[in-house]
């Protein structure tokens, strides 16, 4: 793999990273030759799709991996194939429904230790319109604000770890919306599943920003990535009529060279970011085949970062009410 980087003195602002990696590679060829002998990782939504591909490439490092999924048995049966995969027989399996307030709070009361790595990977895509235990709109809820109540609630464990990464699975969906701070819960706007979706993923680009930002200084940062197009369960919420739209934009992109990928191929830049040295005390970025995204006005096949999305004014304002609803859920 070579490494395009400019020497700092080169340029005024920080260079983009760029990597040899591309659509095809996947998430154990990125960790040929790292240990993470000694880390420990969480990774939401384990038991499916790119969290288990994910969770897998961190076990096969020797890390200390625990899934955090909604269904237990299914994360049983996950933390079985990656034993058997990886060589690794301390896989933990925990409950988590980032839609629930409380099962978050308790999941991170009962965590103790250092973490290294956090991999903000579950997700909720084009839900009908609906709301969770707390009243929260189900994309931003889910999507955004239990990783936001995960990550705050699990401050002092990755301070204490000293390097630790954040991971912010986000999406070109993005492009779709920033967000819309006068009407989070769309309760006085037409609701749109497709805006719904855009507007969580923005929001988890704004997290990295800002979580940055604000814990530098505590040795932790986080990036934000776009994982590809890859079939999952993630679409199970889609209309034939969406299903066959998106197979047309597909074929459409296919014929400029897009390509669609497997689990493993779209878990690779979570790893990246989760793993690299190239990577090492840089945050607040967008990431996609594991090298930084160009900022764009427009996305190309689903390529590229939307300016809205790094907006570093957005992202504080995102950060406070975020905490205020929080808060207030609790109070």
């Amino acid at each position: 793999m070579t490494q395009h980087l400019p020497h700092p003195r080169e340029l005024a602002s920080p260079p983009r990273i760029s990597t040899d990696y591309t659509g095809t590679t996947t998430a154990l060829q990125v960790v040929e030759g790292i240990s993470l002998g000694g880390k420990r990782a969480i990774v939401t939504g384990a038991s499916s799709g790119i969290g288990v591909e994910t969770a897998r490439a961190l076990a096969h490092a020797g890390a200390r991996v625990t899934l955090a999924v909604r269904d237990r048995a299914a994360g049983e049966r996950t933390r079985g194939d990656i034993e058997r995969t990886s060589g690794r027989d301390d896989v933990a399996v925990e409950v988590l429904d980032l839609g629930d307030l409380d099962t978050v709070d308790a999941f991170v009361a009962a965590w103790s230790g250092p973490l290294d790595i956090l991999i903000n990977n579950a997700g909720v895509m084009d839900a009908p319109q609906g709301t969770t235990a707390q009243g929260w709109e189900t994309h931003f809820a889910t999507n955004h604000l239990g990783h936001f109540a995960l990550a705050t609630g699990l401050h002092a464990a990755l301070a204490s770890a000293g390097g630790a990464r954040i991971v912010s699975v986000a999406s070109a969906g993005h492009s779709a919306s920033p967000i819309v701070f006068d009407d989070l819960f769309f309760e006085r706007r037409e609701y749109t599943p497709t805006l719904a979706y855009g507007q969580s993923k923005t929001a988890n680009v704004l997290f990295a920003v800002e979580a940055t930002r604000r814990w530098a200084a505590d040795g932790i940062t986080a990036n934000a990535l776009m994982p590809g197009v890859v079939a999952t369960n993630l679409s199970r919420h889609w209309s034939a009529e969406q299903r066959a739209t998106a197979l047309e934009q597909v074929a459409q992109a296919e014929a400029n060279g897009f390509r669609t990928r497997t689990p493993a191929q779209g878990a690779a830049t979570s790893v990246f970011l989760a793993t690299s040295p190239l990577v090492a005390g840089i945050g607040g970025r967008y990431f996609e085949n594991s090298s930084e995204a160009e900022v764009v006005d427009e996305l190309r096949d689903w390529t590229g970062v939307m300016r809205h999305a790094l907006d570093p004014v957005a992202a504080s304002r995102l950060w406070d009410v975020s905490e205020g609803l929080l808060a207030a859920a609790r109070s």
